[in-house]
């Protein structure tokens, strides 16, 4: 072997070494990068199962959309009809949720009829503790003094002592500009509804 074939081939080598640690590099940064995005990934992923761990915890959950799209499937005919007559704008976004909706209100609803009585039967006891009529107002205020839990506003209470008055469980009596309200009187309910 000459001189001048083992400088070719040591210029070889060392041009191959080179390459070698250039692709070395090349491969250490695409896998540092790839380190960085699973390190991301797993740190997504755990927020995820802390949040599904969190949303198991709750007492009534909504059921997810797989199960949502299942329940229209297994869901009776009328549901589906029903889903199907949605215009077609806004059949994606609700198609997923109306089984929560005709649901949750229903078993809520329960849940809250067990623990407080309907406004309008408070509004019926309230009244039935005076003789003389009240105001809505008058009323209002009470409701707030002995039903600190219960919050509506005055107008909310108004349209319930009025749907009582459409009922005939409450009179109204009309002094100047003033609208008082009493409990209506079983003889009394029957005449005010024929003068209707």
């Amino acid at each position: 072997m000459t001189s001048q074939s083992a400088a070719t081939l040591r210029s070889r080598y060392s041009e191959q070494a080179a390459s070698d640690l250039e692709e070395n590099r090349r491969r250490q940064q695409e896998l540092a990068d790839q380190i960085t995005m699973l390190k991301q990934e797993e740190a997504l992923l755990v927020d995820i199962l802390t949040l599904a761990e969190r949303y198991e915890g709750l007492p009534d959950p909504s059921p997810r959309p797989e199960q949502a799209r299942s329940g229209n499937v297994l869901g009776s005919g009328t549901q589906a009809r029903e889903d199907t007559s949605i215009p077609s704008g806004r059949t994606s976004r609700r198609s997923s949720s109306p089984t929560t909706r005709r649901t949750r209100p229903t078993q809520s609803g329960a849940k809250g009829k067990s623990r407080q009585p309907l406004l309008g039967d408070i509004l019926l006891s309230l009244l039935g503790g005076h003789t003389e009529p009240r105001l809505a107002k008058e009323l209002w205020d009470e409701l707030l003094a002995k039903h600190p839990d219960r919050n509506p506003t005055p107008q909310v209470v108004r349209n319930t002592i009025e749907s009582l008055v459409a009922k005939g469980r409450v009179q109204r009596h009309k002094q100047q500009r003033s609208v008082m309200y009493t409990l209506a009187q079983p003889d009394t309910s029957s005449t005010t509804e024929d003068a209707d």
